[in-house]
């Protein structure tokens, strides 16, 4: 963990006040919730990193100002939004209890995407676990996890995506993804698997096929 992003974790404190990089209502475009209008509150600040993330400007925090987590709130309600997506950046870095609380208060469905790498406090309706093999998760996390949806590269990927399913609930429905930066090949490897394996299902990134945040 870098200098800036201990400074920043410090600066948060009891999370009263969150490092949010940007915050938009959009359609979200990937696993269980695809199609779903939804508002993002996406956090700065993350220490998994992962090689083909679409989000690096969110990695040290220093360009997410400590927001209110009030001000968050009424801004997703006033958003007309049904539901809340919080994402990162890695969020579970933070005390997220007095977010998710204002949200609910708000009367907001409270949904999460978190690598595992660290628990989280809160209270939320769903929790989407992407697990990354450079960082996995921890044994708890897992098991908090609605909804696994794992990037897959290469066939390393797929094994790894299962070692991942063996640690959640039965109930935790199983996407797998792929890598928008070798979509094509990770495609015919995901359609294959699928087929081979049905309890599976194909996550897309529809976004940014739509051209939407």
């Amino acid at each position: 963990m870098t200098r800036s992003l201990e400074e920043l974790i410090a600066a948060v404190g009891d999370g009263s006040r969150l490092p949010v990089a940007e915050m938009f209502y959009t359609v979200q475009g990937e696993g269980a919730h695809t199609g779903c209008a939804a508002y993002f509150v996406r956090l700065g600040g993350c220490d998994v990193r992962c090689p083909w993330c679409d989000a690096r400007y969110t990695w040290e925090g220093t360009d997410a100002p400590l927001t209110a987590v009030t001000d968050v709130a009424r801004q997703a309600a006033a958003s007309g939004a049904p539901a809340v997506v919080i994402t990162g950046g890695e969020p579970t870095l933070f005390p997220l209890e007095p977010l998710t609380g204002a949200l609910a208060a708000a009367g907001l469905q409270v949904w999460m995407e978190t690598s595992g790498t660290h628990l989280p406090d809160g209270r939320f309706d769903w929790i989407c676990l992407s697990p990354k093999r450079h960082r996995p998760p921890l044994g708890e996390a897992c098991r908090m996890a609605d909804e696994l949806k794992v990037v897959v590269g290469t066939e390393e990927d797929l094994a790894w995506a299962e070692t991942c399913a063996g640690r959640v609930r039965p109930d935790c429905r199983l996407f797998l993804q792929p890598e928008w930066g070798r979509r094509t090949e990770a495609m015919a490897l995901i359609v294959a698997y699928v087929k081979a394996h049905p309890r599976w299902r194909i996550s897309l990134q529809t976004h940014k096929y739509m051209d939407i945040p």
